[in-house]
């Protein structure tokens, strides 16, 4: 089966991310696209696995398939837990709903530590752009502010929020490089203590709920094989309804 083959049939759940689905686009924002499929069970039967994550087809088109989904979701894993709070869904299957409404599953505390992880690493990144070109990326600042409300504001509410809302025009400034580097980084600080703060008193649990998640990919893996045989493999030959191969041992 064929990479593009797994997206147009087994896509489960698609769609649009980044400065679109947060509310930041402008005229010449690109349309991010993320997906994720289910590889037919038969599939992982085989010594060669079906993909973990697919570039493409489209540009700028990523997906991954469901397992490794779910388990860079339990992991709070920023880019992924936010394409399940996408306002701007494009294609939901029987599967994708399920995902949709067990999305409170992944989301625990440890995305106090996954978000301001990858804060800490924009942060430095912003630094060296500072060094190296006398100036940060202006667009990446304002992203890592983005990132930083969210954080905040899941911690105290236990719900993700993506969309910036009224904050869109000082973040939109923020990428036109007119709010100086001092409040930036100010900013920045602060809402990495807003988010300090509100980490004890946080009504998200310790950890995500495995248990549910685990009997979701069980149950969605279990309809996948029952809905069709497995294909036997093509350099095997069929005699008489049973398959033989070419070796023993």
């Amino acid at each position: 089966m064929t990479p593009e083959e797994l997206i147009r049939d087994h896509t489960v759940y698609a769609c649009v991310m980044g400065s679109r689905a947060y509310g930041l686009e402008t005229a010449e924002s690109d349309t991010d696209r993320r997906g994720v499929f289910l590889a037919p069970t038969a599939l992982q039967w085989r010594l060669e696995k079906p993909p973990a994550h697919l570039d493409g087809p489209a540009p700028e088109q990523f997906s991954w398939e469901l397992e490794r989904f779910c388990e860079l979701a339990l992991r709070a894993n920023p880019n992924v837990l936010e394409c399940l709070y996408s306002p701007l869904v494009e294609h939901v299957s029987g599967a994708g709903h399920e995902l949709l409404a067990l999305r409170g599953a992944f989301l625990s505390r440890q995305a106090h530590t996954t978000f301001t992880r990858y804060a800490l690493g924009q942060r430095r990144k912003l630094a060296a752009d500072l060094r190296t070109h006398g100036a940060p990326r202006w667009k990446h600042a304002m992203h890592l502010l983005r990132l930083l409300t969210s954080c905040r504001d899941l911690l105290r509410t236990g719900e993700l929020e993506i969309r910036v809302g009224a904050g869109r025009e000082r973040l939109l400034a923020v990428k036109r490089g007119e709010v100086g580097r001092p409040e930036v980084e100010a900013w920045m600080t602060r809402l990495a203590a807003e988010a300090d703060a509100a980490l004890p008193g946080s009504p998200l649990p310790a950890e995500p709920d495995r248990r549910r998640v685990a009997d979701f990919l069980y149950r969605v893996r279990r309809a996948s094989a029952l809905a069709a045989p497995a294909e036997p493999d093509p350099d095997d030959e069929v005699v008489q309804g049973v398959v033989r191969g070419g070796g023993v041992g």
